[in-house]
């Protein structure tokens, strides 16, 4: 029997499969959507056929091989985006093995595809003294100042990812008793994280002057629209900007909203917080994700250090004497 078309197929992957069966987020959507539309046009290049004209024979174990590197050299992706893209195209061909059994063949070939392996590098966060700076740069006296702070301080004591944060309402503050706020994370689990007095005085201050609905988004442009994902990643780094006149250590780093969720990870890490209240905290789905923190952590480290010193060495790390020391220790 002949196999039903690709088109056929890959609307009903989105709009049964990912949409209504499994109830995929926006952004597991989009990203499946990014990869696809990228796919179809590398293969209807490649093939000379218009996308529609496409059929599931023609995506085969080498024609995503081609893709991918193309990817990499040609798009400059990472390996990490690299695996990305291979894991949306799997998962749809997972689904086709089910529904198109006589293309079993091609389906294990593609599913057969290793993702690549890449250097995991430590991650980014800023220490105390920057977290000060970064809090300190949006200008109190305008409305997008204070706006500013108020994500800034939310997302560097509580750990949300920017998706959460843009995706938040009025109603999910409350600011009684156990001030706490609630955000619909990664698989869709509810959580709620409490807020320090700080934030909750902030977020109090911001709800008067924002004046809004109780489901309207707590954080708004200055048309009144929900702020998106690249808004966020532009004020973080405009703020970010200014901070590092007065904290050069900022300069070196690459500051996003993902390292003030990394950040907000260290201070409690720092303060002594277990990882799996840690990993509850972030909406983690396992303890193994916050791993990655221990590693960053280089005051724990030396703290295991300083219990191995010989008795006669006193504890601390090696400072060289002046600078031209320290430059021949940098070589």
């Amino acid at each position: 029997m002949k196999p039903q078309s690709l088109p056929f197929h890959l609307h009903a992957f989105f709009m049964q499969r990912l949409i209504q069966e499994v109830q995929a987020s926006p952004n597991t959507v989009a990203s499946y959507r990014d990869t696809f539309r990228l796919l179809l046009a590398y293969a209807s290049d490649q093939l000379k056929t218009a996308p529609t004209d496409l059929q599931i024979t023609d995506i085969d174990a080498e024609m995503v091989g081609r893709f991918l590197m193309f990817v990499e050299t040609t798009r400059g992706n990472s390996a990490r985006s690299r695996n990305t893209r291979l894991s949306s195209i799997r998962s749809f061909f997972r689904y086709i093995a089910i529904r198109e059994p006589q293309l079993l063949h091609q389906c294990q070939r593609i599913l057969a595809m290793p993702s690549k392996r890449y250097e995991k590098k430590s991650i980014d966060y800023l220490q105390g003294p920057e977290i000060a700076a970064l809090l300190a740069a949006p200008d109190p006296t305008t409305w997008f100042g204070r706006r500013d702070r108020t994500i800034l301080l939310l997302a560097l004591q509580t750990g949300l990812r920017v998706s959460e944060l843009i995706q938040l309402n009025c109603n999910d503050i409350a600011l009684g008793p156990g001030a706490h706020v609630r955000c619909l994370g990664k698989g869709r689990k509810e959580r709620a994280t409490p807020l320090r007095k700080d934030a909750a005085r902030a977020l109090r201050e911001w709800l008067l002057e924002r004046s809004g609905e109780p489901d309207q988004p707590l954080f708004v442009s200055l048309r009144g629209g929900r702020l998106s994902r690249d808004a966020v990643e532009r004020l973080v780094r405009k703020h970010a900007a200014l901070a590092s006149s007065q904290c050069p250590s900022m300069k070196s780093k690459r500051i996003s909203p993902h390292v003030l969720r990394h950040s907000a990870a260290m201070e409690l890490l720092h303060n002594g917080v277990d990882c799996t209240v840690i990993a509850l905290w972030l909406g983690h789905e396992s303890v193994e994700a916050t791993q990655m923190y221990i590693h960053a952590n280089l005051q724990m480290k030396e703290r295991a250090m300083e219990r191995t010193k010989p008795v006669d060495v006193p504890a601390g790390r090696y400072r060289p004497p002046d600078k031209l020391m320290a430059f021949l220790e940098a070589l």
